[in-house]
């Protein structure tokens, strides 16, 4: 997993957010929150933890997406840190899951047709319409093919392994959002995965990637508290 500070002001919280599959920093670089540090995890092809990089924080604050949902509920490290709000954005702490998450042949074909034309299409998916796909395209992750098809191999063994050994996700998030246009993870199967857990869910009708939700929550969220 790679751990990377888009601020790092000696502020006396940090706001963590893991982001999805095959993302990088640029789609969130724009965003400040104030009086924050603002550090980014990605590239889930193994879920090592450095805890020295979130060490002497007074609060830390979390925003999971999509794949990052499930990544940051097998941490164990985060839950030794002084959390506050937690928020799961489109996400499953289940995520290969024919009911909780994304059902196992779509996954499987994912993996199986991963090339250029696919992930194009993947990534508009993701978008509300086409001009938030347009918007999209002028900050697309930089990551290279083969590396984002091994992190969808290693994110399959992984809950795979996971399921074999009954490691069931950690109690990490606080609250819930399930977007109704969301075209990756079905939103029923998000729902029932957070109705399994109970935690509190506020259901909108935003697309898988909806920046809105990004500028509250990573930038609008922080200016008066």
């Amino acid at each position: 997993m790679i751990q990377k500070f888009l601020i790092k002001d000696n502020n006396p919280r940090l706001l963590i957010l893991f982001a999805g599959w095959a993302a990088d920093e640029t789609p969130f670089a724009s965003y400040h929150p104030a009086g924050c540090d603002f550090m980014i995890c990605y590239d889930y092809r193994d879920l090592t933890w450095d805890a020295t990089l979130t060490a002497g924080y007074h609060e830390v604050h979390l925003v999971g997406w999509s794949m990052g949902v499930w990544a940051a509920a097998h941490l164990p490290q985060l839950l030794a840190l002084p959390l506050g709000r937690c928020v799961a954005i489109n996400g499953s702490p289940f995520p290969v899951d024919d009911t909780r998450g994304i059902p196992r042949s779509i996954f499987q074909g994912t993996i199986d047709n991963l090339n250029g034309p696919s992930l194009h299409k993947f990534l508009r998916r993701m978008c509300a319409d086409t001009p938030a796909f347009r918007a999209f395209l002028s900050v697309t992750p930089r990551r290279p093919l083969d590396e984002i098809g091994e992190e969808l191999v290693s994110v399959q063994l992984q809950v795979a392994t996971q399921r074999r050994k009954g490691e069931g996700p950690l109690p990490v998030w606080r609250e819930a959002i399930v977007g109704s246009n969301d075209r990756i993870i079905p939103p029923a199967n998000q729902l029932n995965a957070w109705r399994e857990l109970q935690i509190p869910v506020q259901q909108t009708d935003d697309a898988h990637y909806q920046q809105h939700l990004f500028r509250y929550y990573l930038q609008e969220l922080w200016t008066n508290s």
